[in-house]
């Protein structure tokens, strides 16, 4: 999975979308699975959240659904310093008109007007326009910012000031109007406990780290690289990720690992010191953590997955077992 191509549409808003099906977007069975049953929410009216660890191609799905359901799409992303305004419009100041009659050249007649200019913000153009809003990482904004969608979601209604010139001070929200929203778990940084009334509201699809023919399937498709060798990198992102790891590396690194490699005309083997060195920059994320040798332990850990998973490199394939030990040891 990687995000679908987008085109931009007419519109003032640069937030605003058409998005086109990328044709490196990978529909193994697991990923035709999640799409077909999110679909199926859309089409029932109900929200779609998507919600999972970093790198489960949470942004990718939202975005392939909205190529697949064909309308404009509006973008928001989670930020702490939202308030409501920053999703519903607000206020700007004051437009000032002024009338001249002068018919009679006896008579001068002058009539002042003074209106309050309103703005609308990306979830008030959505529901007006009958988009598909996109919420990204929507648990990065303060709940309290969120409880503008409540009666969205539920009765259709948008809430907003009086001053945007509506008497009753909400506006109805299009029956072609569809979200999707997305949020990493709330142990990661920055982010909130999403309320329960929210959630109540919108259809949950847990994500987490597709399977392995998955994984090989979206690195070679957007690598390049030959699936054969791209099952190495995956092997040792698995390996990586396993429950004893905290880190738990995300398969945007295997993505990138492999892009260097194929850009570089090199494969994935133990022994090669550049593959290595690659594998420590793109993979390693507890580098606090050093040994006595001034090494992470974090790249020793990576050495052994690499040794476990990978071919030696075809310079070492004729050493015996004792000048491999010797090679790895220059390598480390």
């Amino acid at each position: 999975m990687e995000h679908s191509n987008m085109a931009l549409v007419d519109d003032s808003s640069s937030d605003r979308v058409v998005p086109v099906a990328s044709d490196t977007f990978v529909l193994s069975p697991y990923v035709k699975g999640i799409v077909d049953r999110a679909i199926s929410y859309l089409e029932a009216g109900y929200p779609v959240h998507f919600a999972g660890p970093s790198g489960t191609g949470k942004t990718t799905l939202a975005f392939h659904l909205a190529s697949r359901w064909g309308r404009p799409v509006t973008l928001m992303q989670g930020n702490e310093e939202f308030v409501s305004s920053d999703l519903t419009g607000k206020d700007v100041g004051y437009r000032k008109s002024k009338l001249v009659d002068n018919f009679i050249s006896s008579v001068l007649k002058t009539e002042e007007e003074m209106r309050r200019v309103w703005v609308d913000n990306r979830l008030t153009t959505a529901c007006r326009n009958g988009d598909m809003l996109i919420y990204d990482e929507f648990n990065r904004s303060r709940p309290e910012t969120n409880n503008v969608l409540l009666s969205v979601l539920a009765e259709g209604v948008l809430n907003l000031p009086g001053l945007r010139g509506s008497a009753e001070g909400f506006m109805e929200v299009s029956g072609d109007f569809r979200a999707v929203f997305t949020s990493n778990p709330e142990e990661y940084a920055g982010t909130h406990k999403t309320q329960d009334a929210l959630l109540d509201r919108m259809i949950t699809i847990k994500l987490d780290h597709p399977d392995r023919e998955t994984e090989i399937q979206i690195v070679h498709s957007h690598s390049g690289m030959p699936a054969t060798e791209a099952a190495y990198i995956v092997d040792i992102v698995r390996e990586l990720r396993g429950d004893e790891n905290k880190s738990r590396p995300s398969l945007r690194s295997g993505i990138a690992i492999a892009r260097v490699l194929k850009m570089k005309g090199i494969l994935p083997r133990c022994g090669e010191p550049l593959f290595h060195a690659i594998c420590y920059d793109g993979l390693s994320m507890d580098t606090a953590k050093i040994s006595n040798g001034g090494r992470s332990m974090y790249q020793a850990m990576i050495d052994q997955v690499i040794s476990k998973v990978c071919p030696p490199a075809e310079t070492m394939r004729h050493l015996n077992r004792k000048d491999l030990r010797s090679v790895m040891e220059i390598v480390e």
